[in-house]
């Protein structure tokens, strides 16, 4: 295997909080799946959540080298969860067409959150040739 990608990304989540007081369900839906939406409103505090999340993306992007926008979308990045609790990412639409594309084999993902910051870390692997 061989590391073609990594990103990284902090969110402030008083940012995130701020946006969805500003926005509500316009900017939740346009930047976040279902999935993300439920899981994250279904805890106590679900901007730190929603900022992990936002991180993750961002990340995701940045591992890609193409940062969000005309080669994918927000949603095209599905963090979910594990029964475990461990992370994973499920792509769609231009981030699999991307990945399948740079032979990604598997996403690590590493997410963390304080009260004031979401965080997410990504590595891109890919089969070696």
């Amino acid at each position: 295997m061989r590391i073609i990608g990594i990103g990284i990304d902090l969110v402030d989540c008083a940012r995130i909080q701020n946006s969805i007081q500003r926005f509500g369900e316009r900017f939740l839906q346009r930047v976040f799946t279902e999935g993300e939406i439920a899981y994250s409103n279904s805890m106590k505090f679900p901007a730190r959540h929603f900022a992990a999340r936002f991180a993750a993306k961002e990340a995701l992007s940045k591992a890609f080298g193409t940062g969000i926008g005309k080669s994918m979308g927000w949603r095209d990045l599905d963090v979910q969860k594990k029964e475990s609790g461990e992370p994973f990412v499920v792509l769609s639409g231009g981030a699999e067409k991307m990945a399948n594309e740079r032979e990604v084999a598997n996403i690590w993902i590493s997410l963390s959150h304080t009260e004031n910051s979401g965080m997410a870390t990504i590595i891109l692997e890919a089969h070696d040739r």
